[in-house]
């Protein structure tokens, strides 16, 4: 699975750095990703595209305690989950609704 499309770049154009700054819990998620065999989980309010071509993201994030911090496209794509001598990609919540935002998400899956 693709962890970033034409689509998700197009919709980042909406919400580039600091565009949410101050909303907290009412920042609209712009994409979900996660791994699907234990905890990491990254709620994405923010994205720029780097000079170098990667993209830098800002969000709400979770691997041993939710926190608010920034990620790059390259490290999320390089993150591989170790499960019996297999390793697997994280994945891209295809499900999330539309303009849901990060209270409203942690609220209906947890958090």
């Amino acid at each position: 699975m693709k962890l970033w499309s034409k689509q998700l770049e197009a919709k980042a154009r909406k919400y580039p750095l600091y565009s949410q700054d101050g909303k907290g819990m009412n920042a609209k998620i712009l994409v979900k990703y996660f791994n699907p065999y234990g905890a990491g989980t990254w709620l994405i309010t923010e994205a720029e595209k780097q000079p170098d071509g990667d993209w830098l993201f800002f969000g709400y994030c979770h691997i041993f305690e939710w926190e608010w911090g920034n990620v790059t496209l390259s490290e999320l794509m390089q993150t591989k989950v170790k499960v019996f001598g297999y390793s697997f990609p994280l994945e891209r919540d295809l499900y999330i609704p539309n303009g849901m935002t990060v209270g409203e998400c942690l609220k209906r899956y947890g958090g």
